[in-house]
């Protein structure tokens, strides 16, 4: 099994800047994508940022230009950079690891979430 750790969730004012973490564990092989979702209270999870096999990465056209998503593939750990956070940028973010190969088995996981909260 893949379990993964999200970590710099917090309380920032509008403008201000936040880094979540995640990293994946367990017997791991490789990782085809790791990226993060976020979900408000009434909607829907939705696509943030994710990063793929051959450094593709793609993003919300909400948050084209403030947020960058970067990987430490030797640490299996996925990062988010979040830039000029706006209070519509609230919410709980959640990483993801899509197509995990293991001794086990090949998985997909979620993080258990970390908010976001981006004051006025």
């Amino acid at each position: 099994q893949v379990q993964l750790v999200e970590s710099g969730g917090g309380l920032v004012q509008a403008g201000g800047s936040l880094r979540l973490s995640c990293a994946a564990s367990g017997s791991i092989f490789s990782i085809a994508a790791m990226g993060w979702y976020r979900q408000s209270p009434g909607q829907q999870r939705e696509l943030v940022a994710m990063s793929r096999s051959l450094g593709r990465t793609e993003y919300a056209d909400s948050v084209k230009g403030r947020f960058t998503i970067s990987r430490d593939n030797s640490k299996n750990t996925v990062y988010l950079q979040m830039n000029n956070l706006k209070p519509e940028d609230t919410a709980v973010y959640y990483c993801n690891a899509d197509r995990v190969a293991t001794q086990e088995g090949v998985y997909g996981s979620w993080g258990q979430g970390t908010q976001v909260t981006v004051s006025s």
